[in-house]
C-alpha cells in the first residue's frame, strides 16, 4: 500500500501544475501520452501524468475534483486489485482515472456495471470527460426503446472505452464465436476490465453461467403429467430434502408410489429414463423454488428473480427443462425447451482479460476467495470523512411474528423522530408483508422490489427525506446512493432495519453501508428470528427444539444469550462456505468446458482467417475413413456408409468393392479415390477460387458448429445428471471430466463425418446473378 500512496501523492502534486494549462494544452496531453506509448513507453510509467490529466479534466468538465482517497483507490485499481470503497465515496469519479489511462491504448478497456441503467448513465455523464480529452467512448447496452439487436457493435467495440454490463459483454463474446466471418466478430481485445460492484458480479452471480439458447428441442408433454403426480406425494414418506434445503430426492417408497401412479413397472430402467428425469424436474420445481422469492408470475409467464437484490431477470431461463417444470407447477403456458448453443461462466469470461480490477463497498470479508479464484488482492481505501454511523447489536427473537412486531415498533419510533427509514427484506413476499402491515397501521411508505423496479430511481430519490419509509429487497448491487435532506441529517440520518441476516456478512455490510455515507449520521439494526431461512437451513437441530420450547412458554421478548447470537453467526458462516463451495464446483465444471471451448474457438478462428483450407478438409476425410474402417462388419455397412456420406448414385453391384471389401488396405484406397473423384466434381461447379474457398469455409464451420451445439447441450444435461451422483458416493467432478472427455472425442469424430458429408453431398444452387445458395445435408 505504501507504493500506491506514494504514487497518489505524486498525482496530487502534478494536478497543481496542470491547473495552469489552457484547455487546448490539457487536451493535447492525450496525443502526447499516446505518442509515448507508440515510442515504447510502458503504460504503468504514464500513470502519474495520465491520472493528473483526467483529474483536472474532471474538475473542468464535471465540476468535481477527486479527493486523495479517490486517487489512491484509482492507483490500486490500475495494478489489478480490488479497491474496497465505502458507499458514497465516489467510485464513479474514481473510475475515470484507470479508464482514461487504459483507454489511451485504444483497445479493450471496459467498465463493467451490474445493470444497464448505470452503464447508460455513466457512459453519458462521465463520457463527457473522455470525449473532451479526445478519447472515444460507447455504451454497450441498448437505448431504453431498443433491443440488443439495435446496437452498433462495430462502433461500440472499436471505441477506446466501453461502459457495459457483465451479461451484455458475455453474450456478445459468445455470439462473436458463433460468427462465420471475421468481420462479424466485434470484440478484438479484452485488455482491461474495471468491474463496479465486483463482489455482486463475480461472487453473487457466479452461480449462473451465461448460456446462449437456440433452436428448441422437441416439446415434451410430460411436464404437466409429472407435476400432477408430484402433487400426490408426501414429503415425509415419498421424498426428502437435504439439511441445507438445496437438494431433494425420492425415497424408495416414493419411487414405488410413482411407479403405481404412472403404470410404469420400473422407473429406474433405461427405457423410463425420460419420464424419471421429468419427475425429478417436477420435484425440484416443487421443493427448491419458492414463488416471490425465486421467481414471480407475470403476464402468464415465469420471471426469475435475482436472489441478491430482487431484480427481475427478464430473458433469463433455467436450463435443462427446469424452467418448463416451473411453468407446469404454476399452470402457465409451457414455453419451448431450447438447446444450449454456447455457454461460459463469469469466472472464465473475466479471466480472459489481460488485467482485471474491481470496486465495491464490501470485499474484505471475501478477500481469500478473490485471491484464490481471480488472483486479485483486496485493499481497503480509507473514507474521506470519518464514519460516525452506529451499528447496533442484532435483536434476536424466537419467531418471525415477534421479530416483525419488534422491528415495526422501531420503525414507528424513528417516524416520530422524523428520520428516514430503510427496511430491508430477503424476498419479494416479505417486502409485500411489511408493506401490508404498514398500510394497516396507516403508515405511508414506498416499496422497492421486483414489481416496482421501473420506479427505482424515483423511490431512491425520496428515500432520504424526513418521514420517508422505504421497504426494499436486498440493496446489494443497486449502485445508487440514498442522499439525505439537510433536515434528515439533523434528525439523525438514515435508520436501516435489516429484517434477516443474509447469506454472508458481506451482504449485510452492503446494507449497513447505505447509512452513514460521507461522514453523515445514521444507524443500523438487524432483527433476526430462529425461523429465518438462514437459521432453519444451517443451524443445528437442537435450535428447532429450543424455538418450540420458547413458543410454548410464550417468550416474545428479545433473546439475550450469547449462545444464540453465536448460532446466527455460525449459520451465516455455514451458508457462506456452502456458496463458496458451489462457486468452486461451477468453476471446476466450466474448466472442463473451457478446454473444449478454447479448442473449438481456436479452430473456428483459424478456419475463418485461412486462405488454404485443403489441409482441414483432407485431415477430416482421412480421419473419418480410418475411424470407420474397423467398425464395418459386412458389405452392407460399407455401401450404407457410401450412400449416406459420399455418393447418392453409388451402384453396389457394379463396384469392385463387392469382392475385395475385406481387404482393408484396398478398401481404404478405393474409398479415398472415390471421395477425391466426387470432391473434384463438386469443386468444378464453382466459377472462381474465391467462391470455392468460401464453400470450403462454410462447410467446415457448419460442421463444427452443428456438433459443438450438440456438445454444449449434452454437457449441460451431463452436469445436471452427475450432480446427483454424489449421493451414490461418486465424485461428480471426476464423473463429469471422464464423460465430457469421452463426449469430446465422439464429437470430433462426428465433425469429421459431417465435413465429409457436407463437402460431397450439399446441394449447390447457381443463381442468375452469379451468387450461390448452399443447402447442407
Amino acid at each position: 500500500m505504501y507504493k500506491y500512496k506514494k504514487i497518489a501523492l505524486k498525482v496530487q502534486k502534478r494536478i497543481k501544475d496542470l491547473k495552469h494549462f489552457s484547455d487546448a494544452r490539457l487536451k493535447q496531453q492525450t496525443k502526447r501520452l499516446r505518442d509515448q506509448l507508440k515510442n515504447g513507453a510502458k503504460l504503468d510509467s504514464l500513470i502519474v501524468e495520465a491520472y493528473a490529466t483526467v483529474c483536472e479534466a474532471d474538475r473542468r468538465v464535471l465540476g468535481l475534483s477527486p479527493y486523495y482517497t479517490q486517487i489512491l483507490g484509482a492507483v490500486v485499481l490500475n495494478y489489478g486489485n480490488i479497491a474496497e470503497m465505502k458507499t458514497g465515496e465516489g467510485k464513479t469519479l474514481t473510475a475515470t482515472m484507470p479508464m482514461y489511462l487504459h483507454g489511451l491504448v485504444g483497445k479493450g478497456a471496459f467498465l463493467i456495471t451490474a445493470n444497464s441503467y448505470l452503464a447508460k448513465r455513466d457512459a453519458e455523464d462521465i463520457g463527457k470527460v473522455y470525449r473532451w480529452l479526445g478519447l472515444t467512448i460507447a455504451s454497450g447496452v441498448p437505448e431504453d426503446d431498443g433491443d440488443d439487436a439495435s446496437r452498433d457493435l462495430k462502433k461500440i467495440y472499436s471505441s477506446d472505452i466501453v461502459y457495459t454490463t457483465h451479461s451484455n459483454l458475455g453474450f456478445d463474446y459468445l455470439f462473436d464465436n458463433l460468427a462465420t466471418k471475421p468481420e462479424n466478430q466485434y470484440i478484438k481485445h479484452l485488455d482491461f476490465a474495471l468491474i463496479d460492484e465486483i463482489d455482486s458480479i463475480l461472487l453473487d452471480q457466479a452461480q449462473t453461467p451465461l448460456i446462449v439458447s437456440g433452436a428448441p428441442n422437441v416439446q415434451s408433454n410430460l411436464y404437466q403429467l409429472c407435476e400432477n403426480m408430484i402433487q400426490q406425494l408426501d414429503e415425509k414418506i415419498d421424498f426428502k430434502k437435504s439439511e441445507d434445503g438445496k437438494k431433494v430426492w425420492f425415497t424408495e417408497t416414493g419411487i414405488k408410489n410413482l411407479e403405481e401412479y404412472s403404470g410404469v413397472p420400473d422407473l429406474l430402467a433405461p427405457k423410463a429414463h425420460e419420464l424419471y428425469q421429468h419427475l425429478n424436474l417436477a420435484l425440484k420445481a416443487k421443493c427448491l423454488f419458492v414463488r416471490n422469492r425465486s421467481y414471480v408470475v407475470e403476464n402468464n409467464e415465469i420471471v426469475l428473480l435475482d436472489k441478491m437484490n430482487g431484480r427481475k431477470l427478464y430473458g433469463t431461463k433455467l436450463q435443462s427443462g427446469l424452467h418448463q417444470a416451473l411453468e407446469a407447477k404454476e399452470h402457465v403456458k409451457i414455453s419451448d425447451d431450447s438447446r444450449a448453443l454456447a455457454s461460459i461462466t463469469y469466472q472464465n469470461l473475466f479471466r480472459l482479460f489481460t488485467r482485471l480490477s474491481g470496486m465495491t463497498g464490501t470485499a474484505k470479508t471475501d478477500a481469500d476467495e478473490f485471491r484464490e479464484t481471480y488472483h486479485l488482492n483486496t485493499f481497503v481505501i480509507p473514507t474521506n470523512e470519518k464514519i460516525i454511523r452506529k451499528d447496533h447489536a442484532d435483536q434476536i427473537y424466537a419467531t418471525n411474528e415477534d421479530k416483525i412486531k419488534a422491528s415495526l415498533q422501531e420503525v414507528q419510533r424513528m417516524r416520530e423522530l422524523h428520520r428516514p427509514v430503510l427496511i430491508e427484506t430477503g424476498s419479494v413476499s416479505m417486502s409485500k408483508l411489511y408493506s401490508h402491515i404498514l398500510l394497516s397501521l396507516g403508515i405511508p411508505h414506498n416499496i422497492l422490489n421486483a414489481n416496482s423496479a421501473p420506479k427505482e430511481s424515483r423511490i431512491i430519490a425520496e428515500a432520504g427525506k424526513t418521514n420517508s419509509i422505504t421497504v426494499a429487497t436486498s440493496m446489494a448491487g443497486r449502485g445508487t446512493d440514498i442522499k439525505l435532506s439537510d433536515q434528515a441529517i439533523k434528525n439523525g440520518g438514515l435508520f436501516v432495519v435489516g429484517t434477516e441476516r443474509m447469506s454472508s456478512l458481506r451482504i449485510d455490510n452492503q446494507l449497513r453501508g447505505r447509512a452513514g455515507r460521507q461522514g453523515e449520521p445514521g444507524d443500523t439494526k438487524f432483527y433476526v428470528s430462529l425461523e429465518d431461512k438462514i437459521v432453519t437451513e444451517n443451524a443445528p437441530k437442537w435450535v428447532k427444539r429450543y424455538r418450540e420450547k420458547l413458543v410454548k412458554k410464550h417468550v416474545t421478548s428479545a433473546l439475550k444469550k450469547p449462545r444464540i447470537k453465536n448460532i446466527i453467526n455460525q449459520a451465516q458462516g455455514i451458508q457462506k462456505n456452502s456458496e463458496i463451495s458451489e462457486r468452486q464446483n461451477i468453476l471446476k465444471f466450466d474448466e472442463v468446458v473451457k478446454a473444449q471451448r478454447n479448442c473449438l474457438y481456436d479452430t473456428r478462428n483459424q478456419v475463418m482467417r485461412s486462405d488454404d483450407l485443403d489441409h482441414y478438409v483432407d485431415t477430416a476425410i482421412h480421419s473419418c475413413i480410418d475411424n470407420y474402417l474397423p467398425k464395418w462388419k459386412n458389405y452392407f455397412d460399407i455401401t450404407n456408409f457410401i450412400y449416406n456420406n459420399i455418393d447418392y448414385s453409388f451402384l453396389p453391384n457394379q463396384s469392385t468393392l463387392k469382392d475385395r471389401w475385406r481387404d482393408r488396405k484396398y478398401l481404404r484406397a478405393q474409398l479415398l479415390n472415390m471421395i477425391e473423384t466426387k470432391k473434384q466434381r463438386v469443386y468444378k461447379q464453382f466459377e472462381n477460387k474465391d467462391q470455392l474457398l468460401e464453400y470450403k469455409r462454410l462447410v467446415l464451420l457448419k460442421s463444427i458448429d452443428t456438433m459443438w451445439i450438440d456438445q454444449v447441450d449434452a454437457l449441460e444435461q451431463l452436469k445436471l445428471a452427475v450432480s446427483s451422483r454424489n449421493w451414490g458416493q461418486h465424485n461428480p467432478i471426476y464423473e463429469y471430466q471422464h464423460e465430457a472427455r469421452r463426449a469430446f472425442h465422439n464429437m470430433r469424430e462426428k465433425i469429421y463425418l459431417l465435413i465429409l458429408r457436407n463437402i460431397l453431398l450439399s446441394e449447390i444452387v447457381q443463381k442468375d446473378d452469379g451468387t450461390i445458395d448452399l443447402i447442407f445435408v
